[in-house]
């Protein structure tokens, strides 16, 4: 746009100078014959214009729906006056749904609470032989409850085909080689893929400020599975899968307390070891894998003695006697010798009042 003068600029010009009002009045004349001067006086002059009309107009519909005009809330109103029919229409109003009064959080099973249908080991297990009658009538115990675990080893292998209970025996030994392994260096990080969020805690409890020398020697017996179930948790989808594991082995464990003293055991002496040993899988998941999840302790098993714990004892420093001079002895003796007990000086106040000076005749 071009910068015009107004008209009432104008006039105001023609008044004050007279000699410009006749030239602009001549036959032909007008503003093209004033001075050059004044022309740029006239064109420098300030017009109010309109500086934001876009230079496509055509899309002027287009840009005004990029506007989305919207209800500010009233951000000085109290939920209090606010009633709930008001409320409701609001919430349906913008689509958003009624708080509910319960709260619900997600959460993950990754293991069972404790073992369901627990092996029971047989009284005298690795001392009694076959040939023997309480060694035959453990046999065949075994074979009766034998028909539950073969039928929970098929349920096994319709989600994991590679499971064979005489192969499993050999996986479940490493897996516990390597759980006690990384117990014995508390290594907190690695023990988590080889035991379950149950058995964490019992085996890493008690471990600070000890010194564990743990060492599996070698299997006196070859492991072998022994008994098997197939629970579900809380839906059918949801399975898991128990297997105990016998281990009849000979280890060496030596647990020193953090003064360094022998708390139990011995890194001499080997002991023949045998434990029933539970591995758990969560078989309706993928990635599942077989973890250590706990240990069957038979009832008719003595109870183990507690191992001695030791304490720092600090004892108050005795303080060294003063030497006294030949002045301060004597006022101790007096003291002493005034502070006698009250009782003896009654006792023996009254057998001298009653005995009296025998008379010679």
């Amino acid at each position: 746009m071009e910068k015009l003068a107004s008209a009432k600029s104008c006039l105001k010009l023609l008044q004050v100078m007279p000699g410009v009002q006749q030239a602009a009045l001549l036959p032909g004349g007008g503003l093209g014959v004033l001075a050059s001067p004044l022309q740029n006086l006239i064109q420098m002059q300030q017009v109010r214009h309109r500086q934001t009309k876009h230079w496509r107009p055509e899309f002027k519909r287009l840009r005004k729906f990029k506007f989305v005009k919207m209800d500010l809330p009233n951000l000085r109103e109290k939920p209090e006056d606010i009633t709930k029919e008001e409320m409701r229409s609001r919430m349906k109003e913008r689509g958003v749904l009624p708080p509910r009064p319960w709260m619900e959080r997600p959460f993950h099973i990754s293991c069972t609470g404790g073992i369901f249908e627990a092996y029971v080991p047989p009284e005298g297990d690795g001392k009694k032989s076959i040939i023997s009658t309480s060694g035959a009538k453990q046999k065949f115990e075994f074979l009766e409850k034998k028909s539950k675990s073969l039928m929970a080893v098929r349920k096994i292998r319709s989600y994991d085909e590679n499971f064979r209970s005489d192969d499993f025996g050999a996986e479940a030994q490493d897996i516990y080689i390597q759980a006690h392994t990384h117990m014995a260096a508390k290594d907190k990080y690695k023990i988590r893929e080889f035991v379950s969020e149950r058995c964490y805690p019992e085996m890493m409890h008690n471990v600070k400020d000890k010194t564990i020398r743990w060492k599996f020697l070698q299997s006196l017996e070859p492991p072998r599975v022994v008994h098997a179930r197939v629970t579900e948790v809380i839906t059918k989808e949801n399975q898991f899968a128990q297997v105990t594991v016998r281990f009849h082995s000979q280890q060496m464990l030596a647990i020193y307390d953090r003064f360094g003293r022998l708390m139990h055991g011995s890194e001499i002496i080997t002991k023949d070891v045998l434990e029933y040993v539970v591995f758990e899988k969560h078989i309706s998941n993928e990635y599942g894998k077989w973890r250590l999840h706990d240990k069957i302790i038979p009832d008719w098993l003595p109870a183990k003695q507690p191992a001695p714990i030791t304490y720092r004892l600090i004892e108050d420093a005795e303080e060294p006697p003063k030497e006294l001079s030949a002045g301060d002895a004597e006022v101790k003796q007096v003291d002493s010798v005034s502070e006698q007990p009250k009782e003896q000086l009654q006792l023996a106040t009254p057998v001298e009042s009653h005995t009296k000076p025998s008379l010679s005749i």
